[in-house]
């Protein structure tokens, strides 16, 4: 195993999306901070917010603000950096970048750069949740942010036949209005309520949209939060009764 610091696994010219803790410093991979100590320059969401886990290993790589406010003017210098054969590595402010974070527009211009990009796995905030939900973990989907305004319920709408497992991030000044407008679309279904994932007041709610919609009070609404909602029977029992028809039809014309 390399010790932090070895200049080999940094590649000149490479993009590195790396993945960093969601709330506990120390849920980072070795290969994480070899990375962010070797690279050249680290494109950082908030660069106060990453200067804590910087020095809390010791890093002291340049960093250069990129956010969703400044990437269509940032991008194009560390496309140009990438170019001259300097390492970038991309870091948000917590979890996996490019996961309801900025960078998927500079992703898609390394690669129609022909820059090479590796991702450095790690932490995220929605497979923890979607486990400690207790509820089906075979198939989800994951929809991140609602939109705040426009689009908003046709969004919430088209989830109502979806059978799969659900995952939202939400504010915590959004929270019970998100939770208000699932239960008069959805219905009333399973939930759980996840709050401040691996830091120190992590919370677990469960129960039905129902009851934390009438009782706001049971959530503290502070931190970051993940709701994780039951998917819909409705398509499953729609094509139960269909495939009952058609097997009778398909009898029929046998006869």
């Amino acid at each position: 195993m390399s010790e932090v610091g070895t200049k080999s696994s940094v590649k000149p010219g490479t993009l590195y999306l790396v993945s960093t803790p969601i709330g506990n410093l120390r849920d980072i991979s070795l290969r994480a901070l070899d990375v962010l100590a070797q690279v050249d320059m680290i494109a950082a969401e908030d660069t106060r917010t990453s200067r804590v886990l910087l020095n809390h290993y010791g890093i002291q790589t340049p960093m250069q603000s990129h956010h969703n406010f400044n990437e269509s003017s940032v991008t194009p210098l560390l496309i140009r950096k990438l170019e001259e054969h300097l390492s970038v590595a991309v870091i948000s402010d917590a979890g996996t970048p490019g996961i309801s974070d900025p960078a998927f527009y500079l992703v898609r211009e390394a690669i129609n750069h022909q820059i090479p990009i590796e991702v450095i796995p790690g932490a995220t905030a929605f497979v923890p949740a979607l486990l400690l939900s207790g509820l089906p973990t075979e198939r989800f989907v994951f929809e991140g942010f609602l939109p705040p305004k426009k689009g908003r319920s046709t969004r919430i709408q088209a989830l109502l036949d979806e059978c799969r497992t659900i995952i939202l991030y939400e504010s915590p000044h959004r929270l019970m209005r998100t939770i208000h407008d699932l239960y008069a679309t959805l219905g009333n279904r399973q939930v759980a309520v996840l709050r401040e994932l691996t830091k120190k007041f992590e919370q677990v709610y469960r129960g039905e949209l129902e009851k934390f919609a009438s009782q706001s009070s049971l959530i503290t609404l502070k931190g970051e939060f993940v709701l994780v909602i039951a998917g819909s029977s409705r398509k499953e029992k729609k094509n139960k009764v269909k495939n009952k028809y058609v097997g009778k039809s398909s009898s029929s014309n046998q006869e």
